[in-house]
């Protein structure tokens, strides 16, 4: 994110065409409301077990879906060949079928559509002369990371594919949730230092917390990937406690060989690491927010950093009915969802904050 445009670059596009570079930034604040709606409609298709109903990867012909009875068929036996319908499955109707299918199809069109929006404004803007230098370089990055994504998401799938599987493994899963966040946060940043700010003596102080918050922010996001991934969730399903204490003996954090591993297939270990960075997340927003406040209560940045830790603790109050209610779906996606948004707001505080410390 180091890369995005600075405010001394500013008034040199402008004098290019400032209606140019509003309607850039409004573009990729489109982008990332497009990643956004990637990772709901991504955490649906998980919540549903619909992201192996398809079994190939196909990024031009697969835009198609089966028009046909016959097609249908055919792809609903590439489906029973797989160890999910196998062991999980068995005995699923066509229409139940089509339902899954449909989740995983929309999933994959959108980004297609994604690639779209993002390719074809790109070649106008640049054509126009409004992208160029690092402000060029910084949107051709996170397109390059929105290509990667696509081939990570496949081999995402391809991997609850593999015989003995019923679902994708965790740690892809974190991969592909954890790129689309990073990808989200460098369109927000990028976009957020399109404007120039005025001067704010009280912001200097606060750079430094508030974009370690976004990164601390990008961590926590990751290991919900993992807890996804393994469906912790669906386990130690109590709040505060957790198996009987702040956390299960250590028998149980490390029963897997080599102990690494359990960072990763434990559920009990990696649902614990989510609660634990979850409390330290929302204890920093609260601080930040409160020496904000304090310093100067007037600010841009304390009203910022007032928002983003309003966020943080409605988030964990989320997250924590989620746990108790065993996961079901809305309130799955609406933890999703609200994670996107905490991430957003946490990017533009930062980089505006950035800005207006100069």
């Amino acid at each position: 994110m180091s890369i995005a445009i600075t405010e001394r670059d500013v008034p040199a596009i402008e004098r290019a065409g400032a209606p140019s570079l509003a309607a850039v930034r409004a573009w990729l604040y489109v982008l990332a409301l497009l990643v956004v709606a990637m990772v709901v409609v991504g955490g649906a298709t998980r919540l549903t077990g619909s992201g192996l109903s398809i079994t190939e990867w196909r990024p031009v012909t697969g835009a198609i879906p089966p028009l046909t009875e016959a097609a249908w068929l055919l792809e609903f036996e590439k489906y029973r060949q797989i160890d999910q319908y196998q062991l999980l499955n068995k005995g699923m109707s066509l229409a139940d079928f089509k339902f899954i299918y449909w989740w995983e199809w929309g999933h994959r069109q959108l980004g297609r559509f994604l690639g779209l929006a993002f390719f074809v404004p790109f070649l106008y803007f640049a054509a126009k002369g409004v992208l160029r230098g690092r402000l060029a370089l910084a949107v051709l990055v996170l397109g390059a990371m929105g290509g990667l994504q696509g081939a990570i998401g496949w081999i995402m799938v391809a991997s609850g594919l593999k015989p003995g599987m019923t679902a994708v493994a965790p740690i892809k899963l974190m991969l592909h949730l954890t790129l689309a966040s990073v990808i989200l946060a460098g369109l927000v940043w990028v976009a957020s230092g399109l404007k120039e700010r005025a001067r704010d003596a009280a912001a200097g102080a606060f750079a430094r917390p508030a974009t370690l918050l976004v990164g601390f922010t990008l961590v926590q996001i990751a290991l919900g990937g993992l807890v996804a991934g393994s469906r912790a969730g669906y386990t130690f399903n109590t709040w505060p406690l957790m198996d009987g204490g702040f956390a299960p003996s250590l028998a149980t954090l490390f029963v897997v060989t080599p102990w690494i591993e359990n960072f990763v297939d434990n559920v009990a270990l990696v649902q614990l690491n989510h609660r634990l960075v979850g409390y330290a997340l929302v204890a920093f927003a609260l601080w930040h927010a409160i020496t904000a406040w304090r310093a100067a209560p007037a600010s841009g940045v304390a009203r910022r950093a007032r928002a983003v830790a309003g966020l943080m603790v409605a988030q964990g109050a989320l997250g924590v009915v989620t746990l108790v209610l065993v996961v079901p779906l809305w309130a799955g996606l609406a933890h999703q969802a609200l994670a996107m948004v905490v991430l957003v707001m946490a990017a533009a505080h930062a980089r505006i904050t950035r800005a207006e410390a100069g």
